[in-house]
């Protein structure tokens, strides 16, 4: 196993999982991309073992800080922490992330389940030359009836990866149905496509969120159905948890093909009288409600990420900030907002930050500021772990 010096430190000691190319004593290149490395400072001291790839701007993820060999015993172990985690805290649970790269100390992996369907991706180039190793593994602790890889997300094209969608074992002939009696989706029954779906085909991140804002509409419920709108709605996850709870819920989103989905998802739960599909522009939408006057008891906020590096960050919290002013002044007095970023370069005090910009004119309160689902485990050390910000707001 070949070594590599560092010459900063401090990170590292601190807990952070990641070595940029700056912290290195030397030039990683003619390293090869994916290659396990020991770690060392400049005094010879182990600090950790993780692999390289010269041609990123992280340069060596970590993935032990024991003098260790990276084999499928090493990899077996990290699975099985993962599944008892779960196991403990999410009892019953049918559907879940299984694996959350550097949440679960295996940076560059992550593992979905939806029911006995598991959906695998590896982002960097240290865990592709891992991937047989691990996909062996699932499949021999997991037992699923099939394995999907959805390497098509453009992270892979940083480390140098081509992009690629496999159905490596059994038949999707029937889509994976998500149900969870006792779990984040309160009993409701959910149809996620691993091979065309965004993302892995379903975004189980937000599933506490889901009910948790649900549990916020029903009281009103009680005393004439609530009307509110699911922005970005893609399936209708966030609007089937607001009209189990009793409400009448318009759904908009672009994609017709997800509108259809989420139209099938009513039917499967019996909620499609509480339900209506729109088809539009979300921007273009909210402009014509708040032109025409229409009011609604809540608003639901979910959208993709506007902001995908520092780079565009300003022009991602214009688009942010139109969207909730425009949200705010949508609802009607007591009115209910959940919004969310999973923009990892918007901090939550920005995000918070922004809303508040946006509530000017209104009074309003907040409620709850949430994250992402305990199935995406976030490490102290490693800020990166965190995404998503989910508050929900009152507007008095």
């Amino acid at each position: 196993m070949d070594s590599v010096v560092l010459r900063r430190t401090r990170r590292l000691n601190e807990g952070h999982l990641w070595v940029f190319s700056n912290e290195l004593q030397d030039s990683p290149r003619g390293y090869t991309p994916g290659a396990v490395v020991e770690l060392y400072d400049r005094a010879n001291n182990f600090l950790a073992v993780g692999y390289i790839n010269p041609h990123s701007l992280i340069s060596i993820r970590i993935l032990s800080r024991e003098r260790e060999a990276i084999d499928a015993d090493f990899l077996r172990r990290r699975i099985i922490k993962a599944m008892e985690y779960r196991g403990r805290f999410l009892p019953g649970r049918d559907s879940y992330r299984v694996i959350y790269s550097e949440g679960d100390l295996l940076p560059g992996l992550i593992v979905d389940k939806y029911n006995d369907v598991i959906v695998m991706q590896t982002l960097t180039y240290g865990m592709e030359r891992l991937k047989e190793t691990v996909l062996t593994l699932l499949d021999e602790i997991l037992r699923p009836s099939a394995i999907v890889l959805r390497n098509d997300t453009a992270i892979r094209q940083l480390e140098g990866l081509p992009l690629e969608k496999q159905l490596l074992k059994g038949s999707l002939d029937t889509l994976p149905i998500i149900y969870d009696s006792v779990g984040s989706e309160g009993g409701l029954r959910m149809e996620v496509d691993p091979m065309s779906g965004q993302k892995t085909g379903f975004f189980l991140d937000q599933g506490e969120n889901r009910m948790s804002f649900a549990r916020l509409i029903a009281p009103g419920a009680q005393g004439g159905a609530l009307r509110g709108l699911d922005l970005f709605s893609y399936t209708g996850a966030w609007a089937l948890a607001t009209a189990s709870a009793g409400a009448d819920v318009t759904l908009v989103d672009t994609s017709e093909r997800a509108l259809a989905m989420a139209s099938r998802n009513a039917q499967l739960n019996n909620l499609q009288d509480r339900c209506e599909f729109v088809q539009a522009d979300v921007f273009d939408f909210l402009k014509r409600q708040v032109q025409d006057g229409n009011l609604y008891d809540f608003i639901i906020l979910d959208p993709p990420a506007f902001v995908k590096s520092k780079a565009n960050l300003k022009d991602g919290l214009r688009g942010y900030a139109e969207l909730n002013t425009l949200a705010i002044r949508a609802l009607k007095s007591s009115g209910l907002l959940a919004t969310s970023s999973c923009s990892y370069h918007v901090t939550q005090e920005v995000f918070l930050e922004t809303i508040t910009r946006c509530a000017i004119g209104r009074d309003a309160r907040i409620l709850e500021v949430r994250s992402q689902g305990i199935d995406h485990p976030r490490l102290l050390a490693v800020p990166e772990t965190q995404y998503l910000k989910c508050a929900f707001v009152q507007v008095l």
